[in-house]
């Protein structure tokens, strides 16, 4: 079995390698390319998101309550028009 001391110092030596390779510089620079794609595309953030949600759903509760009201005025100016069947 190998002494863990060996595995401790294969796993730092092969860390080492993978941070000095050209596939590390390469990460960076897909990072730094796929950032700024991403701020040209003028995307938001999930919290910001979920926050206009929350606002747009508010906004249509309030606006479904203000439709009931405005039935309602509408109502009270406008009766309905009795019919002569109606009054019998």
């Amino acid at each position: 079995m190998l002494n863990k001391n060996v595995i401790d110092e294969i796993n730092a030596k092969v860390s080492e390698i993978m941070q000095n390779s050209p596939a590390k510089d390469i990460e960076k620079n897909v990072k730094v390319l796929l950032s700024g794609v991403f701020s040209k595309m003028d995307l938001v953030t999930r919290d910001e998101f979920d926050i206009q949600q929350e606002v747009l759903q508010r906004t249509r509760e309030k606006l479904i309550i203000l439709e009931a009201k405005v039935a309602e005025l509408e109502a009270r100016l406008n009766p309905p028009a009795t019919t002569p069947e109606s009054t019998n």
